[in-house]
């Protein structure tokens, strides 16, 4: 017990922390704090920096509101920062309604709203622009909380998130938010080192526990069940049923959902039952949801890795009858709706497949995905966040940040397309998604349900579901804007220092500590073999390198030859012309096409023509898809007026192909004679005769002496790759640094100056590439150098800027891009011919290349932006309003960075009238007002 002093003293304490912010602030919670809630709140009221990393729904999010609580009570300013446009919508209306609007502002790159009230909510990436701009808005910041912080690992936008905190000013606390990674310690020790003062709270513990189960046809099974033991394992049950649909037998006792809620669809229909023999079918998407909702596990969201997919799903639940809400919350869904919807014009609802959303919305079920309008994303959000709908069919877009729980999370497959290929989804992602399964307060716990598909294995299942955690790694790289900021802010050698203190680096020389004592192993295993090689007869080391000097030249030869079969290979490419008809061997492109559109390659392209497949699709053929030259069966006339853009004129070709053409006709006879290499032959020859003449050669145990020498060989090359990657490991980014210094000088945006800035300064033109931060920054600054937009209207504007946003849709292939006009056109060929001579100074300097302009998005730009309707803009084009919307949102900022960084006013006028012709209608539908 404790003595009465000590009872004193904790009495004493207790009444010193409930009169703190921190207490007032837990006295307005309507819940109490987990531990690790309150030990982060408290590092914060100490004045400390703080990484939090926990699961998702844990409410890591509360130690960032306190932060803004603080913020507001002590006189200093708070930014709440997120990855995600739609997490800064949802984040700034949370605390609108904790601190009032007076108090809380909005600033999102298309959206500004009182910039200056203490607690602003933002992207990062208008936090990294203050940061270089020196902001005045800066002045009193306290805190910056980074929600989603883990988001640094992003490939593409991550890099962002390491610039702030590096750049951050030492008296500003961070609260670090992150979902549970394996090295929260290492990302923590990396934050002490470079803000100081930095506690890490980490906790795996989920307030709302997750179950996990496999749906197998209509019966659902637990994934994991306890042993005698009270071990975890796989179901036997699970793997009986699989086992019985893969012998094709009938097997599995039907899933018992409970009683109906009395809230179904009409015509429903029985779950079909496997029968002997029968191929095994998986439940359809409105079984699954009416399963869900007869065991009381609605609301769920069903993440399906397919824009179409989510649309297809809605679809089938509206032509299944699928009702999971009363017919009066329905016509209120649809009051709502109506209400959210009304700033937009009534033309373009139809265009944008509003009657479809909407109707789904009054039966409960949505889709989700990045495809959509962004308003109609947002009011699938709020919908399903107030629990007014009860299904939603997602990307996985959905499962970052945004603050959607469901009861469960469906997985109809483990595979998604990552834009090259497709590929299982690893342990992070299997993480994210599952964790957006049950709700903090309202559920007591949330359940995870895999589809079962043929080649699904229940123990790979398993393994995604046992690792609950993941390494966070740095994807952190200088950029050309950043080179530009740092040399004029803080020089080129203090930026060099600046940069070595980025996470990637904390990583790299980490890992070099490693590498360093097995290179030391590595180093006594060679003497060891060098020893145990020797032989009495001779210099075994010698003859060593013979028999290795000749293996590397038969290798050579094939690789000779097998390269000049790829290159005759690259010329039958080349020489194919429209109407021929061609038998593409293997891969994905199997089996017969025509060729609709020559494409000979270009500088670093091999050939690539276009072709329809026999069953009508628009593909590209390249040397990858071959492994010979390739040459026509026969050739069939291109009809008039055939265009690629269109469906039916696809069909029909396909349709003559098939007709015409034998289904296997015989394969045209190209003889390729490739010539052995004379010089590698007698050099082979020469080598082969020296061995039989060297003393070794006799040596009773010369194989013996082969074989060590061979592990010598192996282990040396091992080393020397070692040393390789010990030595571009050490100082890395710097050293990407200087040579960005390198082109910046080259392109004349930086010059050598020895008693200013470490030896760089900037040039005129390097103070127009620091206000652009696009993806193109380089590319951008030398068209205005180059001056090639300043004689265009502003819809040609918008229309030439576009290709350096947009990226077209990877596997989609068409006809050249329309122009909107002559203008447009050479302004779009100029741009390509720019980032030709950037591209080459990149490759030139060892750095990564640059994507080339897109004008894909070009013509329906130019429509948009002189005033024509939704429907005429995306007529014959293959692009979603959604996706429109966005690359619109993109163009608006890069074209706000323009009128900004531009010395030429007729420009500066011209790129604001083309942001004000683009931010209208379905554009500026969801703008805060």
């Amino acid at each position: 017990m404790s003595s009465p002093a000590e009872k004193f003293a904790q009495a004493a304490s207790r009444r010193k922390f409930d009169s703190s912010h921190l207490g007032h602030f837990i006295e307005q919670l309507p819940y109490p704090l987990d531990e690790f809630q309150r030990a982060a709140a408290q590092s914060v009221q100490e004045g400390h920096s703080v990484l939090v990393a926990a699961p998702t729904g844990a409410g890591k999010s509360v130690v960032g509101e306190f932060a803004c609580y603080l913020a507001v009570h002590t006189g200093r300013k708070a930014f709440y920062t997120t990855p995600i446009k739609a997490l800064s919508n949802q984040k700034y209306a949370d605390l609108v309604e904790q601190h009032g609007e007076k108090n809380v502002g909005l600033l999102t790159g298309d959206t500004s709203h009182n910039g200056e009230a203490p607690i602003v909510v933002m992207t990062t990436e208008v936090l990294r622009n203050m940061l270089y701009a020196g902001s005045s808005t800066l002045a009193g910041l306290g805190f910056v909380v980074m929600d989603e912080v883990h988001y640094l690992a992003d490939r593409f936008r991550g890099a962002v998130w390491e610039e702030v905190l590096i750049h951050l000013p030492e008296s500003v606390q961070v609260v670090a938010l992150s979902a549970t990674v394996s090295n929260a310690e290492e990302f923590g020790d990396w934050m002490q080192q470079v803000r100081g003062d930095t506690d890490v709270v980490i906790t795996e513990h989920r307030p709302v526990p997750l179950y996990q189960h496999m749906m197998v046809g209509h019966s659902m099974y637990d994934l994991l069940v306890q042993d005698d033991e009270k071990r975890l394992k796989v179901n036997p049950r699970l793997l009986e049923r699989i086992s019985l649909i893969t012998r094709g037998s009938r097997g599995g006792r039907r899933f018992d959902a409970g009683a109906p809620s009395g809230r179904r669809g009409r015509g429903r229909r029985p779950a079909p039952q496997s029968k002997p023999g029968e191929s095994f079918r998986p439940a359809h998407r409105a079984d699954v949801i009416d399963s869900l909702d007869r065991a009381g596990l609605l609301p769920a969201i069903t993440f399906i890795f397919s824009r179409n997919g989510c649309e297809a799903a809605v679809a089938q639940l509206l032509g299944y009858g699928t009702q999971l809400v009363s017919p009066e919350e329905g016509e209120s869904i649809r009051a709502y709706v109506a209400e959210r919807v009304a700033n937009i014009p009534t033309q373009d609802l139809a265009v944008i497949g509003y009657h479809d959303f909407v109707e789904g919305l009054t039966r409960g079920f949505a889709a989700h995905h990045a495809g959509m309008l962004p308003t109609f994303r947002e009011i699938v959000e709020e919908l399903f966040v107030t629990g007014r709908i009860k299904a939603v069919f997602a990307t996985e877009t959905l499962a970052l940040g945004i603050n959607m729980p469901a009861r469960s999370v469906v997985l109809e497959r483990l595979v998604k397309y990552n834009g090259e290929s497709h590929v299982d989804i690893t342990p992070a992602e299997f993480t994210q998604l599952t964790g957006r399964a049950g709700r903090r307060g309202i559920d007591v716990e949330g359940h995870a349900v895999v589809l079962y598909n043929r080649g699904v294995e229940a123990e790979a299942v398993a393994g995604l579901a046992s690792r609950r955690t993941y390494p966070l790694r740095s994807s952190f790289r200088p950029t050309f804007n950043m080179a530009v900021n740092l040399v004029h802010t803080v020089g080129r050698e203090r930026a060099r220092e600046v940069l070595e203190s980025s996470f990637a680096q904390f990583q790299a020389d980490r890992s070099v500590v490693g590498m360093s004592r097995k290179l030391r192993q590595n180093e006594e295993g060679l003497e060891g073999y060098a020893e145990a090689m020797q032989c009495h007869l001779g210099d075994f080391t010698e003859y060593a390198g013979m028999r290795r000097r000749i293996s590397e030249l038969e290798k050579n030869a094939a690789k000779k030859r097998a390269a000049a079969v790829r290159a005759a290979a690259d010329r039958s490419l080349g020489e194919l012309a429209p109407g021929d008809v061609v038998r593409i061997p293997s891969g994905r492109r199997e089996g017969l096409a025509i060729v609709v559109k020559a494409n000979r390659g270009g500088k670093r392209e091999g050939p690539s023509p276009s072709v329809i497949t026999a069953d009508g699709q628009l593909r590209q053929v390249t040397s990858s898809d071959i492994d010979a030259p390739l040459d026509p069966l026969t050739r069939l006339q291109i009809p008039k007026g055939f265009t690629t853009r269109s469906p039916k004129s696809r069909r029909d070709l396909a349709a003559t192909l098939r007709a015409k053409v034998p289904h296997d006709p015989p394969k045209p006879i190209r003889r390729t004679s490739i010539e052995p290499d004379r010089a590698i032959t007698a050099e082979i020859e020469e080598l082969q005769r020296r061995l039989r003449a060297h003393p070794c050669h006799t040596c009773e145990y010369r194989e013996d002496h082969a074989r060590w020498a061979e592990r010598w060989w192996k282990l040396r090359r091992e080393t020397d790759t070692l040393v390789s990657k010990i030595n571009n490991r050490t100082h890395t980014v710097a050293k990407q640094f200087d040579r960005i210094c390198d082109v910046l000088v080259e392109f004349d945006y930086l010059e050598p100056n020895d008693t200013k800035h470490g030896g760089l300064a900037l040039t005129e033109r390097g103070t127009s590439l620091m206000r652009l931060y696009s993806d193109k920054d380089l590319l951008t600054a030398e068209c205005l150098r180059a001056g090639i937009w300043e004689k265009l209207d502003a819809p040609s504007l918008a229309a030439a800027v576009s290709a350096l946003v947009h990226e077209s849709r990877r596997d989609v292939v068409g006809e050249a891009p329309r122009m909107p006009n002559r203008d447009v056109a050479d302004a779009l060929e100029e741009t390509h011919n720019l980032w030709s001579v950037i591209d080459d100074a990149l490759v030139q300097h060892r750095l990564t290349e640059m994507a080339a302009p897109d004008a894909g998005l070009a013509w329906a730009v130019h429509r948009w932006t002189a005033g024509q309707g939704l429907e005429a803009v995306l007529r014959d084009e293959e692009l979603t309003a959604g996706d429109f919307v966005r690359r619109c949102r993109q163009l608006v900022d890069l074209l706000d960075q323009i009128a900004g960084a531009t010395h030429h006013e007729g420009l500066t006028k011209t790129a604001k009238a083309a942001i004000a012709g683009i931010q209208r209608g379905v554009v500026a539908a969801d703008r805060l007002d």
